[in-house]
């Protein structure tokens, strides 16, 4: 391992001392050499991460209409329609991001280690903990195409000419929401349910840099309503999140993006008195 992380590009502990400003031991934390704490100690300057929140989004689509109410209560996400951070702290999440080391989850201070965990998720955001945990996988176009039109009801063409335009399994958070009101209009509920569902997910804790596509994929977890609140949100929020601070934390990375209310409101005690939803 220790060869491993001598022969990594950029790296700059060749010898037994480890990492200057770093971890002493080159065989602890590994990937420290593509760190952005590692560039920053060596003077390369980072700016501030760009967040890509998707958090005005949900507005766009507003709450559910009443038919509706109860099947997007049943799976246990309506607490994300009133809980978002519009517009997140730059200066502090890069801060904390260049303090995080994805190999422990973990950000080091220089007075504590901590991290989020579940019982942040719990209490701030309102979301389960506890259930089933849903499985994501990769989906082909092929794939994607007949799950939009089994659940959505759209025909084979427009879900064609949705994933030829998103260039992949993805659709555009806009098309989603015309679907919705459609459906609504069309008094398809469960369908508009779905779709519901499928944009608030999307601009919230699946939210992607593209800051305009959610995944096909996601779709799937609202085939059954009524399983979909037996489902751990919670965890696969803090998952998401961890993903996310993972990537932002390389030297390479410029954006930030995933469910950022969560890591704005663990790291600014301010969050508390600008949003009592989520305080409550």
């Amino acid at each position: 391992m220790t060869a491993d992380v001598h022969g990594a590009e950029g790296s700059h502990a060749d010898d037994a001392e480890g990492f200057p400003g770093g971890p002493r031991d080159p065989s602890v934390l590994t990937s420290f050499a593509d760190h952005v704490a590692h560039a920053i100690w060596s003077g390369q300057e980072r700016p501030e991460l760009k967040l890509v929140s998707h958090g005005r989004k949900v507005t766009l689509i507003g709450r559910p209409v009443s038919e509706i109410e109860g099947l997007v209560g049943a799976t246990r996400l309506s607490p994300l329609i009133g809980c978002s951070v519009v517009t997140g702290n730059p200066g502090l999440i890069s801060a904390f991001v260049e303090r995080w080391h994805s190999e422990i989850n973990s950000f080091h201070l220089p007075v504590v280690e901590l991290t989020i965990t579940l019982d942040d998720v719990s209490p701030l955001l309102h979301l389960s903990i506890s259930g089933a945990f849903y499985s994501f996988h990769a989906l082909s176009v092929d794939e994607a195409i007949f799950l939009l039109t089994e659940l959505l009801k759209v025909s084979v063409e427009e879900a064609r000419a949705e994933t030829a335009r998103s260039r992949g399994a993805y659709v555009r958070l806009g098309w989603v929401r015309d679907i919705y009101e459609m459906r609504c209009e069309a008094r398809w509920w469960i369908v508009a349910a779905r779709a519901y569902l499928l944009h608030l997910v999307g601009c919230t804790f699946f939210a992607n840099k593209s800051a305009t596509y959610v995944h096909v994929v996601h779709l799937e977890a609202f085939r059954n309503l009524g399983q979909s609140g037996g489902y751990a949100w919670g965890v696969t929020a803090l998952v998401h999140m961890y993903d996310q601070l993972d990537e932002a934390s390389r030297t390479t990375t410029r954006q930030i993006t995933g469910y950022l209310t969560l890591l704005q409101c663990v790291t600014d005690d301010a969050y508390q008195q600008t949003s009592p939803h989520a305080y409550r």
